[in-house]
């Protein structure tokens, strides 16, 4: 068993696991139908005027994994007021949607006895609603005005993108995305409580790995968890909230115990092109950078350049390269290691292509794939390529 355990399969979107055990409806055969018999009483309300809307229809609906829910809806007056009425069991994440546009809705964190207000006009209801009434819509308002601008720098990022390399369109993004994590961190730190927590959560998770994942995230979600406990204690939501935010917990563990120096290294025992048998643990003393590649691979060959550049730039500093090669061709490997310049002499491979044991002991399942390992043959960072490898490389040497 792999010691690498993916944990790309574990980042997990904690809105739509709160939101289901909070829908009072059961699904079958796609079709969607209520299992209560009578309506249930009103328990939330919101009002308002949103100019310049009369006549569209506003809707507050659940998402769920079999598509939304409707809640509740009305058609805006003439003159754009409004009343909407309906039932929610719990604490819950919701949309109020204007219009029949998907994209033109707020997220909500709906309780039992809101009383909402919302006085806007058509054409800024989605990112200034002036919305007022429970606590957290104090927070939605300026969360929705970040959001905002988040989507205009990224507007003007795409825009420009043909004129960036990709690392600097990453960067980029990273720089704009920040500003809505530091919100989204620094509200629920300090109002843990506070029921709009479960749509800033969002901001916080990972996307597809922890490679840059802030750890203070962690921090904000863990206390917003216990300020769930706190308020909402033996309510679905508040279960589920803990729930998703152990798993994350535990995902970042494991991820973190394969950067931290903590795990070996498996051992590597292969034939080089010449047949000459060679060891990972033969280059103690050294960092190395243990590259699953191919020849056939054509990320592999475009990352090479970059693992040559690095190679020269280090290899006086005690940094080298293993490359682990997934062909099954000894001549198209040969081949590929002469043409993309190669120069670093540890090169091997069981010529099994996806057959090798290395993938389930070094847990991948894509290539071009690396492991990073320090002098002491402890693994220091996986998947680590182009500026992000580079990065790295400078922090050690």
């Amino acid at each position: 068993m792999s010691i690498f355990k993916k944990n790309k399969t574990l980042i997990i979107l904690i809105c739509l696991a709160i939101i289901a055990p909070i829908i009072y409806f059961s699904t079958k055969k796609g079709e969607i139908k209520t299992e209560v018999k009578e309506k249930p009483k009103d328990n939330f309300w919101i009002s308002g005027r949103i100019d310049g809307a009369g006549g569209i229809r506003l809707y507050v609906e659940a998402p769920s994994d079999q598509g939304m829910i409707p809640v509740a809806d009305t058609i805006i007056n003439p003159d754009g007021s409004f009343k909407l009425n309906g039932n929610v069991p719990g604490l819950g994440f919701f949309l109020i949607r204007l219009g029949e546009n998907p994209q033109n809705a707020i997220q909500a964190t709906i309780e039992p006895n809101n009383l909402i207000q919302i006085r806007t006009n058509v054409n800024e209801f989605k990112y200034k609603p002036n919305m007022s009434g429970p606590s957290w819509t104090n927070i939605l308002n300026k969360h929705q005005a970040i959001l905002r601008d988040f989507e205009f720098e990224q507007q003007k990022l795409i825009a420009n993108e043909q004129k960036l390399s990709k690392e600097q369109v990453n960067e980029a993004f990273k720089v704009i995305k920040k500003k809505v994590e530091d919100f989204a961190k620094t509200s629920m730190i300090n109002d843990p409580e506070n029921a709009y927590n479960i749509v800033l959560s969002m901001a916080l998770l990972p996307t597809s790995s922890f490679s840059d994942w802030d750890a203070d995230n962690l921090k904000a979600l863990e206390m917003a968890a216990q300020g769930f406990e706190k308020k909402y204690n033996g309510q679905p939501a508040a279960k589920t909230f803990r729930s998703q935010v152990d798993q994350i917990a535990a995902a970042y563990r494991q991820y973190s115990s394969t950067t931290d120096g903590s795990i070996t290294a498996p051992e590597i025992e292969l034939k080089n092109p010449e047949g000459k048998v060679l060891r990972l643990s033969d280059q103690r003393g050294k960092v190395v950078l243990i590259d699953f590649w191919a020849s056939w691979c054509v990320p592999c060959r475009k990352e090479n350049p970059n693992v040559v550049k690095l190679y020269k730039k280090y290899e006086k500093q005690g940094f080298t390269v293993f490359s682990v090669s997934l062909d099954e061709d000894i001549t198209a490997w040969k081949s590929a290691i002469k043409k993309d310049g190669l120069i670093w002499p540890n090169h091997v491979s069981d010529l099994k292509g996806w057959e090798t044991s290395l993938i389930t002991t070094y847990g991948f399942d894509a290539i071009p794939y690396t492991v990073l390992v320090d002098k002491n043959g402890k693994v220091i960072g996986t998947n680590l390529r182009g500026a992000e490898l580079e990065r790295k490389l400078e922090e050690l040497f």
